[in-house]
């Protein structure tokens, strides 16, 4: 497909050569976009397809790119710059993404859009006086990966997008100028985390009052300095990020406020296609993504060990037993993660991880009536050579045209690395500490990792993203993924099991009990929807549990293979919505 050119912006909200569609495009955007009230809409349905995300600006602007000709790829990119506007606590262009792409004509592309660690990182740079200090890993110049997200952006753009790059681009630019109205979860996280913010004048300028203290719910949070970097990368591409202005504000950055990240390590950042991870389970192919991303394996790993339960039948009989199965599941693969997982490109990771022959040895540990004990990891067979070569947000997308996206975005933990670039209004990532820093020492998940996932030049950190496609005979029927940290694993394995074994619809699911289990610390995770006997009976099998509200925000979207209607949801803890086009 032949790109159009670039085109020059000017300082009003529309630039001098947009054609009269795109001006017809960008007035409704500005009416419907206002900063005024926000409507969560949780579950939807449409017949000329379907978008999900965390926030109904991002959600109104995809589905305008549907209704102005664009496709789900147009679409899942307009929402994830305008997440990076209005829930920047979660995501933005500071950070780093996956995007997951089943086109019309039936091919996959995985674009890893993951940071990267700068050239001079070392494996000690973490340690004080010997000793790990996590604080460096989590807050600070120094926790910053170089992001990778603009890059990643721009390369599925190239590959599959119909609209103009600037039509991509703009509508969040002209939000960051215009102001947002701050929801409940971003004026939670800024209150949170006032102290460090603090620490960086750009970062206080931005997210908090004069007096210092956070920007409350309902105030407006402009953001010029990020509207006229967006203006840049919407005219020039992603070159205005990584080669100009942007990248030697960064560098200067960095090396007044001791950091790393050079003007070189922008130039040098350009995003991976992956081959995507291929399973299937009853029936069912499923498509996930790879390492740097440990989702697509565990997903596929722990779905092929419940392959060898009857889960359906577990579940009408008894609902203790079939969580208990896939809590040890998950155990077993996440004991697993902490040894085998980190960036394929550096680390040796065993594709045997998901072989059906492993799942087989697996399962046979798990025993229907009580907790079994995971010392360590398990070894799949031909381990070394046969291998691959929260605060987190989901954007799926659907359209008529047969394009689907499973994108995952994040700048890490709330509010990233608290930094943001002075004269850029880019708040970074802290995706360092997704490294294992030192041994035994967990990140901010609480999860720990081995040499494969231990700090290098360019080495990509261990994500738990899992953005996820499910086919049918070959045919798109279902894609989901999920923000929440190590949890998004198992939100997304538990929404397969809904969809596949249980038959639920994205709706119906919203009402389910979530379970998660990562090996370390020894605790499951259970949200309340599940009963308390069912809780009983599992502490009584010699489970210690956790209960929760909630953990994690799920994003899905189901096409009925008959009627050809899309329907979807998303979790009601944030200000989700599910919306399609009005054609």
């Amino acid at each position: 497909m032949t790109k159009p050119s670039y085109a020059p912006l000017l300082s009003s909200d529309f630039p001098s050569s947009m054609t009269r569609r795109s001006l017809i495009f960008f007035a409704i955007i500005s009416c419907l976009l206002q900063p005024t009230g926000i409507n969560a809409q949780f579950h939807g349905q449409s017949k000329d397809g379907l978008v999900a995300t965390v926030h109904p600006l991002a959600t109104q602007v995809a589905v305008h790119a549907l209704e102005s000709g664009g496709n789900a790829i147009d679409a899942a990119l307009s929402a994830a710059f305008m997440l990076g506007v209005v829930d920047s606590h979660n995501s933005g262009i500071g950070g780093g993404c996956f995007i997951l792409i089943r086109r019309a004509d039936g091919s996959i592309l995985a674009i890893d859009g993951r940071e990267t660690a700068p050239a001079a990182a070392t494996r000690e740079m973490y340690l004080v006086a010997g000793k790990p200090s996590t604080s460096l890993s989590k807050t600070g110049p120094l926790a910053a990966a170089v992001p990778s997200a603009v890059a990643a952006y721009h390369r599925a753009w190239q590959e599959a997008g119909d609209l103009q790059w600037l039509d991509v681009v703009l509508p969040s630019a002209i939000r960051a100028e215009k102001g947002v109205s701050l929801s409940a979860s971003t004026a939670s996280a800024i209150k949170s985390k006032r102290n460090d913010l603090a620490r960086f004048p750009a970062s206080a300028e931005i997210f908090l009052n004069a007096d210092g203290t956070p920007k409350p719910e309902g105030d407006m949070l402009i953001q010029t300095d990020l509207a006229a970097t967006l203006r840049g990368i919407a005219s020039n591409g992603p070159e205005s990020f990584y080669h100009g202005r942007i990248a030697q504000l960064s560098e200067a950055a960095m090396h007044d406020n001791g950091g790393i990240i050079t003007a070189a390590d922008f130039a040098n950042c350009k995003p991976t296609i992956r081959e995507p991870v291929v399973s299937n389970y009853r029936g069912h192919t499923i498509i996930g993504f790879p390492p740097a991303s440990s989702g697509g394996i565990h997903v596929a790993q722990v779905l092929n060990i419940l392959e060898k339960f009857d889960l359906a039948r577990l579940y009408r009989e008894d609902q203790a037993v079939f969580y208990h199965v896939i809590i040890e599941a998950m155990k077993l693969a996440f004991a697993d993660r902490a040894h085998w997982l980190g960036d394929a490109d550096y680390a040796p990771v065993p594709k045997n991880l998901i072989s059906q022959r492993y799942a087989n040895r697996l399962s046979r540990r798990i025993d229907l009536g009580s907790t079994s004990t995971v010392a360590k990891h398990s070894t799949p067979p031909r381990h070394d050579s046969n291998t691959f070569g929260q605060h987190t947000t989901h954007i799926a997308v659907a359209d008529t045209k047969g394009n689907w996206v499973a994108m995952t975005q994040t700048i890490n933990t709330h509010m990233g690395s608290k930094f943001v670039i002075p004269g850029t209004g880019v708040l970074l990532n802290n995706e360092m500490d997704d490294f294992s820093i030192a041994p035994g020492v967990p990140n901010a998940f609480g999860l720990l990792g081995s040499e494969a996932n231990e700090v290098a030049p360019g080495k990509r950190p261990l994500s738990s993203m899992s953005p996820t496609i499910v086919l049918k005979d070959g045919v798109p029927i279902f894609t989901l993924g999920a923000a929440g940290g190590p949890t998004i694993i198992s939100q997304v394995i538990m929404g397969i099991v809904q969809f596949v074994d249980l038959g639920m619809s994205p709706e119906q699911q919203l009402l389910m009990g979530k379970v998660h289990h990562q090996w370390s610390p020894n605790h499951a995770r259970i949200t309340r929807a599940i009963d308390s006997s069912t809780a009983a009976r599992l502490r009584d099998f010699g489970h210690n549990l956790k209960i929760y509200t909630g953990f994690g925000v799920r994003q899905m979207i189901y096409q009925d293979p008959i009627s050809g209607i899309f329907y979807g949801s998303t979790d009601a803890k944030v200000p989700s919505t599910v919306s399609g086009p009005n054609r």
